[in-house]
Order: structure tokens, then sequence, then C-alpha cells
């Protein structure tokens, strides 16, 4: 049964457990843009032993590289981008605590085993609804890695933006529970 939820971030795994694959959920709060580049760097930096540039516990890391901002906007155009460039560093950081993150698109088995040894949840933004999606951004700061342009890493301070929940803590996954209901329906008639 899909429910609509209402939800600050950043989110603690008491919150964040009660999701269900399905559940349309509208945050607040805020959260950190990371893509690629991003994520790449933070790789190499943890392989060197070194600080990340924000702290991932509870946080909600958004795949996204915004259009610049119009006059008047904290923000240009921001829709999400596929998570699963994303997949070989996400598990790692879901390790070290990340809560969740916001993405389009399907992910691999290692993150989602990832998104279960953590509890954590993997959400779905609307892809092609960038413009709309921006006017939920209220307030966009680059916080690191400012050389990287539209994939440095932002703190984004955000109101009910929209969010669909795909991947829960225990694995369930919409992607596949909504085939297979096609599917049934299909055969139904």
């Amino acid at each position: 049964m899909q429910m609509e939820k209402h939800m600050t971030v950043p989110a603690g795994k008491d919150q964040l457990c009660q999701l269900k694959a399905g559940d349309y959920v509208y945050l607040t709060g805020t959260i950190y843009t990371a893509r690629d580049a991003a994520h790449k760097r933070m790789n190499e930096s943890l392989d060197q032993g070194e600080k990340l540039p924000v702290k991932l516990e509870e946080q909600v890391i958004y795949y996204m590289g915004p259009s610049p901002a119009r006059e008047g906007r904290p923000i240009g155009s921001a829709g999400p981008t596929t998570a699963s460039r994303m997949d070989k560093y996400a598990p790692r950081l879901l390790d070290l605590g990340l809560g969740a993150m916001i993405g389009k698109g399907k992910r691999t088995q290692e993150v989602i085993d990832a998104i279960i040894r953590n509890e954590s949840v993997y959400f779905a933004a609307v892809g092609g609804a960038g413009a709309l999606l921006s006017k939920c951004i209220k307030r966009s700061e680059v916080v690191a890695y400012d050389d990287l342009g539209a994939e440095a890493i932002r703190r984004l301070e955000i109101e009910n933006f929209p969010v669909i929940v795909v991947i829960d803590k225990d694995g369930n996954n919409l992607y596949e529970t909504a085939i297979e209901k096609y599917r049934k329906r299909i055969e139904e008639n």
C-alpha cells in the first residue's frame, strides 16, 4: 500500500526504516548533491586516509548537477541523473553512514545489499522535471570541489521536495514489484 509522507532531512534510521518501496515522500531540510566526479574524488580521499568534505552520517545525497541559476533563483534546473553511474562508490558511502540517495534508474545488487546492510533508502526523483524540482530548492551553496563546476558538492535547503521510495531498507524494489504487478494485470485481462 502506497503512503504519502513528509520527512525532515537529514533523517535517522528510525525514520528511514518506516519507509516502504512505493511510498511518496516530501523531503524538507538539508541534502547534498554529488555526481560522478565528486564521488570519484571522495573515493580517492578515502583511499588516501583523508576525511570527506561533508559528514555523511544520516545525510541524503542527490545525484544531480544543476544548470546555472536564473536571476533571483538559488539554482537552475535540478533534475536527477542516472544513479547507476555512482554504483561503484555507493556501497562504501552507505557503509560510512549515508542515510539515503536520490537519483533515477536501477541500482546494482551490490548497492541493494548495502542498502539492506545499512538500513538505508534509495529514492527516485522524476527525470525530466528539473525545472519543477528546482522550485523546491530554497538555497544552494557549493561546499566542496568548486573546481568541478556543476559537479561540485552543494548543500541544498529544500522544501517539500517530491520523491518516491524505490528501494527500502528490506531491499523491496519498486522497479521489480511494479513490473510484476503489470505482468499479472496483463495476464488477468
